[in-house]
């Protein structure tokens, strides 16, 4: 049997920027600030909040350089929750077969240093069977619908160089 040989050669960084599991972030940006994202929706899951927001500072610290502080920092991440809404998805024999949950989201990174912001709309929607209350999907989608929101705050935050 043959044996094949895989060479990975590095490339030096350019243009200043950090990249750490696909995370970049300017060698300028130490230190970040998780502001508590707050819930503005029409209806409010007590849950979301603080989970989303812990989620994201385990996320931020775990996978980037940057240190989190309750003072003032290079960057300071703020969101809220702007839309939590149940609808039917799909029909099925004149019965309601699937049911959604949808979640939104707006997301503020401020850019101290460079005095300036960006804000990212974020969306995203969770199928959950007809046959589940809405506070069963909750529980049953719980896990899911923090890890990826999270996900989806992060890519945008941290893959927009």
């Amino acid at each position: 049997m043959g044996m094949m040989l895989l060479v990975v050669g590095s490339l030096p960084s350019s243009c200043g920027i950090y990249k750490l599991n696909d995370a970049t972030v300017p060698d300028s940006i130490k230190t970040v600030k998780v502001n508590f994202i707050e819930n503005r929706a029409s209806y409010i899951n007590p849950q979301l909040s603080p989970r989303l927001t812990d989620k994201l500072r385990q996320k931020i610290i775990g996978q980037t350089r940057l240190t989190q502080t309750n003072n003032q920092a290079d960057w300071e991440i703020s969101g809220t929750i702007t839309q939590y809404n149940f609808s039917t998805s799909a029909i099925s024999g004149q019965q309601v077969a699937t049911n959604r949950l949808t979640v939104g989201l707006n997301i503020t990174v401020n850019d101290v240093k460079a005095n300036k912001s960006d804000r990212y709309d974020i969306s995203r929607s969770f199928e959950f069977r007809s046959n589940l209350s809405f506070q069963q999907a909750e529980n049953a989608l719980g896990d899911e619908m923090i890890r990826t929101l999270t996900d989806e705050i992060f890519n945008r935050i941290f893959s927009k160089w």
